[in-house]
């Protein structure tokens, strides 16, 4: 099986061509290609696929092989995958995925895609499509009770379920591999959930950790990005147009507000393409 390995800040993936190649039990492939000891390591498996629906159709499994439904970071590589590697001539495209229709701008650079710019959609922000189980509609600065004490978040979904914490000091002191898990398996979420650890810099910029669903802590998490986005504005802390700095880099998120779609800029880049033998 051909493949490429791929990250957008960190955030990497296992990228196949399944317009040349079949992957017949993609749960089980996600779970050997990202294993970093015995397989070629990464957050996960990304299949590129033929759509009736839009140009491209992109299948995402975590690294336990679960199913997701979207990924920002993903998403832009699979933009940089099919225009470097001659699936299209196009600079504007659209990718099927689980939480809908994507439009994608591709900034080229000496025949290259070195930025990627995503329409995102809208956020989502009733409780029960989230889904996270609150009365409180929209979900914002929601209690909820972890190891005893009771801390707030505000709950977005970008196609994927997130909640976002907010702290009043660095996210570097957050214990993640303890925290993480708590709210990712936590009964309020029916499907599990993201989440994001974030401090306010100021009224244009954040900084991030996340605890993906089924992955555990990653570098960068594009549609967390736009989450927190999301989140510092119906909390009144940030503008429409903020820099999140995840620990991978960096991502531009802006919503506009007047069409309600969140827009997500940043880079994504090839590590090596390889070929694995099944």
């Amino acid at each position: 099986m051909k493949f490429t390995k791929m990250h957008g800040l960190g955030n990497d993936y296992v990228y196949v061509n399944c317009f040349e190649e079949e992957i017949k039990k993609p749960e089980a492939m996600a779970r050997r290609v990202s294993n970093r000891n015995f397989g070629v390591g990464s957050d996960g498996l990304i299949l590129i696929c033929p759509s009736d629906k839009a140009d491209f159709r992109m299948d995402m499994y975590n690294s336990d092989g679960s199913r997701a439904e979207m990924c920002g970071n993903g998403i832009r590589c699979v933009g940089k995958y099919v225009y470097d590697y001659g699936l299209t001539d196009q600079t504007e495209i659209t990718v099927e995925t689980l939480a809908g229709i994507k439009e994608l701008k591709l900034f080229v650079s000496d025949g290259k895609v070195s930025q990627v710019e995503v329409n995102m959609g809208e956020p989502i922000l009733t409780p029960a499509l989230i889904p996270v189980k609150t009365s409180m509609d929209p979900p914002v600065n929601v209690p909820i009770e972890i190891r005893g004490r009771q801390v707030h978040m505000t709950c977005v979904s970008m196609g994927n379920p997130h909640a976002v914490i907010f702290l009043d000091h660095s996210v570097k002191d957050v214990d993640i591999e303890t925290a993480g898990p708590e709210f990712e398996n936590h009964i309020m979420f029916p499907r599990r959930v993201n989440t994001e650890f974030v401090r306010v810099l100021d009224r244009t910029r954040a900084e991030m950790r996340v605890w993906e669903r089924g992955a555990g802590e990653t570098l960068a998490c594009g549609t967390g990005a736009c989450a927190v986005a999301v989140a510092c504005i119906l909390n009144g802390l940030t503008e429409d147009q903020i820099t999140v700095n995840l620990l991978g880099g960096d991502l531009k998120i802006r919503w506009d507000r007047e069409k309600n779609l969140i827009y997500m800029t940043g880079p994504a880049e090839v590590v090596f393409d390889g070929e694995l033998y099944l």
